[in-house]
């Protein structure tokens, strides 16, 4: 079996406390049948910190952009071009709206937004978009700009199952992270019964959001396991099934063989 975690953030993780070092946390997740990461760029010093920790690994690749709510430091387009282009990058971002935390910035947000896509376009680089409360705005945007050509994911979806259709409709895939097991998102899981197994992706969003039974500590990317645990039992499909198909997923949004797919 293997599981994908489709985010995470290993510059983020407790060295200190919890593990030793980024081998150890994804030698943790290996023993889970987890065998291969998306590390999610915030950032871009944030990104070539967190290349610089991680290393050249086989089982790890990465995304580069600029969170929303990380604009207080202006960045330059070129730069995010230039290091987007690397071949180990196989994603813009995350990069989206926030506007339940930022709401005195949302020009600035738009316009990074729109170039995250922008170069996701020329580079054939899909997409991974954060959204809180900025549906509209989000769903407009991607429209405007032509999304669709490069693709994306709505990740850590916390939306309706009406934000679910659109986002198919556009091409995209959608997410689940760890709040899909909490007891007050039965909203969340009436759109992961909704979305189709072909274009679901499972998350950890470490170090946040971890899933029950282990809510209230840090998150990692072993974690995803719970996550696809929950999923297959959501869906009516066994654990197995439900890797298949989300690594699956991920090989084809991200253009990335997987051991065992290629």
């Amino acid at each position: 079996m293997l599981l994908v975690d489709s985010h995470c953030h290993l510059d983020s993780l407790n060295y200190q406390d919890l593990h030793t070092s980024v081998d150890d946390a994804l030698t943790k997740a290996h023993q889970r049948g987890v065998k291969f990461f998306l590390a999610v760029a915030t950032t871009l010093p944030g990104y070539s910190a967190m290349r610089e920790l991680v290393g050249e690994r086989p089982d790890v690749a990465f995304s580069c952009g600029v969170h929303p709510l990380n604009m207080e430091e202006e960045y330059e387009v070129e730069t995010l071009r230039r290091l987007a282009a690397d071949p180990r990058v196989v994603a813009m971002g995350e990069t989206g709206l926030d506007y339940f935390y930022q709401k005195e910035n949302l020009h600035v947000q738009q316009e990074s937004f729109r170039n995250h896509i922008r170069i996701g376009r020329e580079l054939n680089k899909p997409v991974i978009v954060h959204t809180r409360d900025a549906r509209e705005d989000t769903l407009a945007i991607l429209r405007e700009e032509q999304a669709g050509e490069c693709g994306g994911v709505l990740h850590c979806f916390t939306e309706d199952q009406a934000t679910a259709k659109a986002l198919l409709d556009l091409g995209f895939y959608i997410s689940f992270s760890g709040i899909l097991t909490f007891r007050n998102a039965e909203q969340i899981r009436e759109a992961a019964r909704y979305v189709p197994l072909d274009r679901i992706l499972v998350e950890t969003d470490s170090p946040y959001l971890a899933p029950v039974p282990h809510r209230g500590k840090e998150n990692q990317p072993a974690y995803v396991r719970d996550v696809a645990e929950y999923m297959a039992v959501l869906k009516g499909v066994s654990l197995d099934e439900l890797a298949t198909a989300t690594s699956e997923n991920f090989s084809r949004l991200f253009h990335v063989n997987l051991p065992t797919l290629a």
